[in-house]
């Protein structure tokens, strides 16, 4: 029986772990040649890749810790776990709502310098707390508009929550999904605009990838559309937000308030800024959904083929027909790649029972089903097709 050693680089809930077979699969931190890599935050971009290497998983929705790029090129899926931690960051989206509004964590450290430096108690520390918290007043969120910017699985939870609390919800994401639109409330107005929303919003929040077309997305020129005492809130990324234009804008009292999960050492003294340890997914239950999501696909890419969730290869899943030999095949996106894998199948005197290619921008990913006895020679003529990245018998 084949055996797949997988490498794990950070903990792993067993909840996910438990998942495989250990007759099937090998897991362990020192594997010198893995099959596969299953990780949290470790740091790919100075990996040696090694050749037995099939795929990375990460128990988790962004990759900026792993050269996604680099490793299509080798024919290596990446794979993340979209929407497992939803819940725990929609959670903590609507916690930093009302941190904001109603400026409790600077109220609560106020309280606790209070007594730490002046040793207060009884009536003179109720009289201090009395003549101090006016300086905490706050608002309502009833009534106020959140802007969500990015409608997948995480914002759209966001946006449906923060309508169960009372507020107007406008939304944009020029490239949301069936599954997504589904989802979201008939009461969330969808905008055609960033500047739309952020003109309109008294709090916006950001759900979206740290890519080249969303860095520094939030920047000085559209903070300036935003409504004077305007909230931010980031739990993407911190790349998505100009930090140093969000801390002008608060100092010159443009906006109220920053609330972040990824802390700087200019954003987490100011006054106006709470910044969290990067909490986001971490609840046991984001994490056992990540881990047993992470596990599932990567499991079935090693055991059938099938992509689902990869960062740089697209979507294909295939049903496996009873009594034939799968291949799974990596090539570049070009002309006439599926003709010349095709010759290749018919002059080893291979049927094909079935078989699907989809492309992803540079690259495209073929599962193929074929009748008969598939002889070690056929990866090398596959191999050498020009523009064949990588292929394996399954």
């Amino acid at each position: 029986m084949t055996t797949f050693a997988i490498q794990t680089l950070n903990a792993i809930s067993p909840i996910g772990l438990q998942r495989l077979d250990r007759d099937v699969f090998d897991i362990g931190t020192d594997i010198a040649q893995p099959r596969a890599i299953l990780l949290r935050s470790a740091d790919l971009h100075s990996l040696e890749v090694p050749p037995s290497l099939y795929a990375v998983a990460r128990a988790g929705a962004g990759t900026n810790n792993i050269p996604v790029d680099k490793m299509a090129a080798l024919g290596i899926p990446v794979f993340n776990t979209p929407g497992a931690n939803a819940n725990a960051v929609k959670e903590l989206v609507i916690a930093g709502m009302l941190l904001a509004a109603r400026n409790l964590y600077h109220a609560a450290d106020y309280t606790r310098n209070l007594v730490a430096d002046q040793s207060l108690s009884g009536k003179d520390l109720d009289k201090q707390v009395e003549a101090g918290k006016k300086q905490f007043a706050g608002f309502e969120l009833p009534g106020k508009t959140l802007g969500v910017i990015g409608l997948g699985a995480i914002g759209v939870l966001v946006a449906n929550g923060a309508q169960s609390l009372g507020l107007k919800v406008l939304g944009y994401d020029p490239a949301i999904t069936v599954e997504r639109a589904w989802q979201l409330s008939p009461n969330v107005e969808q905008v055609t605009s960033v500047e739309e929303l952020l003109s309109r919003s008294d709090m916006i929040t950001l759900h979206v990838p740290l890519v080249p077309g969303t860095a520094g997305l939030i920047n000085a020129d559209r903070i300036a559309l935003m409504p004077e005492g305007s909230v931010v809130l980031n739990f993407a990324r911190g790349g998505v937000v100009d930090e140093e234009a969000v801390i002008e804008a608060l100092d010159s009292g443009h906006l109220h308030a920053y609330v972040n999960d990824f802390p700087t050492e200019a954003g987490a003294v100011h006054p106006k800024v709470i910044a969290l340890p990067h909490l986001g997914a971490s609840t046991a239950e984001a994490e056992d959904n990540c881990a047993v999501m992470a596990v599932d696909q990567l499991s079935d890419f090693l055991l059938h083929g099938n992509i689902r969730n990869s960062v740089n290869f697209p979507e294909v899943v295939m049903a496996r027909t009873p009594g034939t030999t799968r291949l799974g095949i990596f090539n570049e996106n070009k002309p006439n790649m599926i003709g010349q894998i095709t010759a290749v199948l018919a002059d080893a005197g291979l049927n094909v029972a079935e078989f699907t290619n989809k492309a992803r921008g540079d690259y495209a990913y073929t599962l193929v089903d074929v009748e008969g006895e598939v002889q070690d020679e056929l990866k090398t003529a596959i191999l050498a097709i020009d523009g064949v990245v990588r292929a394996r018998k399954i």
